[in-house]
């Protein structure tokens, strides 16, 4: 159950700023009313921060960091200040036992780097993976991952990948045998590397397990509603997700574009609007934010960088529903499974 679980927001991490992690705090504070919050960063900053969300100050703790890590840090240096750092002190209130889940829009390397020094990985778990939600044509988003933790993975670490990406898919999506498919250059069995080859003889036979696995899929179907987790090595990963985003701000630029070209298409934006309106919605990265390790000891979030208090929201809302669904335990309880059926 969510009632009573804490929430650690690394404060200053983030693009925008102290004042948009506050306001996204305080909107996610309004939607989920039984969470609590530990805001982590410079105590005075916050302290004043919070005289505009006096919803929130009943509802929150705050812990003092003297220092930030910077978006050009090396997860190297980042691990040498986890004491003193903000998103250091955040990750460590997870492993303490004083927050259920940490979000950060931080630095997403130092945050890899000091969540699995500071948490470790899961019995079973060779390497974390970092996996989010894409808008899809289906029903439900789809599943990615891994988005960039691990650019190089062996048929072990997809085989693992597929096994936490289904845990995720059933508890955020709440489907029961999700459609789990591997990223590939083709769709024919023969394609691909020998390690994502290997990958799929091993999902193929893991039928005790509960997912469905479909083979491959290539880029151009990720968003037609097929399958409900899509594995692959974080380069590809990383490639795919930012081509996403970057396709979904093309279309919405060429869309606006478009509608100011004349005054003919300015009268068909007035007529067309509640479509686009839905549309930019879907397409909004901010209603899809919140992308989760998976493999940790604790829950630990990346919210985009650029996430603006609508996307911070999202994340918190994100991490509230695993922190409900007790995503690790689920994880640990399918790693077991399937171990023990290999074995």
């Amino acid at each position: 159950m969510m009632n009573g679980s804490r929430i650690a927001v690394d404060a200053m991490g983030g693009d925008e700023g102290l004042a948009v992690m506050l306001a996204g705090v305080a909107r996610a504070r309004r939607q989920f009313e039984e969470l609590r919050f530990i805001l982590v960063g410079d105590e005075a900053a916050i302290t004043e921060g919070l005289k505009k969300h006096p919803n929130l100050t009943a509802h929150s703790e705050i812990v003092h960091a003297p220092e930030v890590v910077g978006s050009s840090d090396k997860p190297s240096q980042a691990i040498r200040r986890a004491k003193t750092t903000s998103m250091g002190i955040a990750i460590d209130m997870v492993k303490k036992g004083r927050a259920s889940a940490c979000v950060s829009a931080g630095n997403t390397g130092a945050l890899m780097a000091m969540a699995k020094l500071s948490l470790r990985t899961m019995p079973g778990i060779d390497r974390p993976a970092l996996a989010a939600m894409l808008p899809s044509l289906g029903d439900n988003d789809v599943v990615v991952l891994d988005l960039g933790a691990n650019t190089e993975c062996d048929a072990r670490n997809l085989v693992q990948f597929a096994v936490m990406g289904a845990a995720y898919a059933r508890t955020t999506l709440e489907v029961e045998s999700p459609r789990v498919a591997l990223l590939n250059i083709g769709s024919e069995d023969q394609k691909g590397t020998d390690e994502i080859r290997d990958a799929a003889q091993t999902l193929r036979l893991a039928t005790h397990l509960p997912m469905t696995f479909t083979g491959f899929i290539e880029g151009d179907r990720l968003s037609r509603g097929e399958v409900d987790v899509v594995v692959c090595d974080g380069f590809s990963g990383n490639i795919a997700l930012k081509t996403a985003e970057g396709t979904a701000r093309f279309v919405a630029d060429l869309l606006r574009r478009a509608f100011k070209s004349s005054t003919r298409s300015k009268i068909g934006f007035l007529i067309s609007k509640p479509a686009t309106d839905l549309l930019r919605h879907h397409l909004d990265p901010n209603n899809h934010n919140g992308a989760v390790f998976l493999g940790l000891n604790g829950l630990v979030l990346k919210s985009h960088g650029s996430a603006n208090e609508i996307g911070v929201a999202t994340a918190i809302g994100v991490a509230a529903k695993m922190v409900r669904d007790d995503l690790t335990r689920r994880i640990a309880e399918d790693l077991g499974n399937f171990e023990a059926k290999a074995a």
